[in-house]
Parts: structure tokens; sequence; C-alpha cells
């Protein structure tokens, strides 16, 4: 599956549908999951109080060097996050990690 297919460009950046594992590890983008079209995810923090959900929003900016926040599936693993700025270099980056 390619990126492109979880990513959504928008006016002032991108979402990204996203499959997130709690309390894995170690944290980072792991690739993709080609049956639900959505980029997996794994953070060391547990889904409580946000936490989890605070760590995806670093992970996406550790890699894009842009802010990002989870807008949807708050309290779900399927999540969509939007991440600020340039749509076509973020999709570049995002591709650099994951292909």
């Amino acid at each position: 599956m390619s990126v492109d297919e979880a990513v959504r460009t928008r006016d002032s950046g991108v979402e990204v549908d996203v499959l997130v594992s709690p309390r894995s590890g170690r944290s980072g983008i792991e690739g993709t999951d080609g049956w639900r079209k959505r980029v997996i995810v794994k953070v060391k923090a547990p889904p409580l109080d946000g936490k989890a959900n605070r760590e995806v929003e670093e992970v996406f900016s550790r890699y894009t060097g842009l802010p990002s926040s989870v807008i949807s599936g708050q309290t779900n693993r399927q999540k969509t996050v939007f991440i600020k700025g340039d749509a076509s270099a973020i999709i570049s980056k995002l591709r650099e990690q994951i292909e």
C-alpha cells in the first residue's frame, strides 16, 4: 500500500489516517495497513488520559518537523491526524519514512 491511500490533502496541510498500537516497546511509524488503508504508528504510552494521542502527535511532529494534532478518533485506535504545512513536502517526508 502506498502512503497516498492514507493521506488527504487539505488547504493548510494534510490529514493522515492512522492505526495506533499503544504500549509498544518503541515509538515510531511502522508502515501501512493495506486492508484498513492506514499508517501504523506504535507508541510507548498507554491509552489513558490522552497520553497515547499526545505521543502520536509527537511522532508525526518529529518525522515532519511540523505541528500535528489528532482531530478524530481520540478514544479509538483508528485516528486521523492533521499535519499543518506544505502538503507535498509532508507527503514526501512520510513516503521517506514508510516506503
